[in-house]
């Protein structure tokens, strides 16, 4: 299958494509908030690059958050235009599922993604299947969870076992988890786990 998947939910961008047979990739590893800027240009180019088109795409796959609340609307509403736009449909994935992906080993694991300021976004695994819903947790509860099982990041958080390629971990996860495609529009509801700061300030 073709297909190409967008992940903007933190600072890394990353375009992945699948066309022909090939494995084609863009990342930026300190894209930071150029996302809406440099996402639909980056694309363009990766098509154009392997001799493909938005309409030969069989899917498109999304990363959803959490992460960001600006860059996850930014990749949501560029893969539901591009999937509208051609009439093809989409595929969820989380950032969790980016990270437990990419880890070889098949035990419980914690998958982490650093909020700052002692805070974190976590959802346990058992290898690739989530073992429970995603939470924001403060530092007292994270530890407590990192004694349940092993923690996998791409960031540098605290007790961090498996140090996550989240490119790689998204494309074995769009390779996995392709039947799910659907054309449902609820399927890329963005992943928010907390409120934004604008809607805690109100």
């Amino acid at each position: 299958m073709n297909w190409l998947g967008i992940d903007t939910c933190g600072k890394q961008l990353t375009i992945l494509l699948k066309a022909n047979g090939k494995d084609y990739s863009y990342v930026d590893p300190d894209c930071g908030v150029n996302h809406s800027v440099e996402l639909v240009p980056r694309v363009k180019a990766l098509l154009e690059g392997a001799g493909a088109k938005l309409s030969d795409m069989d899917f498109f796959a999304c990363t959803v958050g959490a992460g960001s609340f600006t860059g996850v609307r930014i990749g949501v509403s560029t893969v539901r235009a591009f999937a509208f736009a051609v009439k093809k449909p989409y595929l969820r994935i989380t950032s969790f599922d980016a990270l437990a992906y990419d880890v070889k080993e098949k035990g419980a694991l914690l998958c982490v993604i650093d909020a700052r300021h002692d805070a974190y976004y976590v959802q346990k695994y058992i290898g690739t299947v989530p073992a429970g819903e995603a939470k924001f947790v403060g530092r007292e509860e994270y530890e407590a969870l990192c004694k349940e099982a092993a923690v996998a990041s791409a960031d540098d958080v605290p007790h961090r076992k498996y140090l996550c390629d989240t490119a790689a971990g998204f494309r074995a996860a769009i390779e996995a988890k392709q039947s799910e495609m659907t054309f449902e529009e609820s399927a890329l509801t963005p992943l928010y786990i907390r409120k934004s700061q604008a809607e805690e300030g109100r």
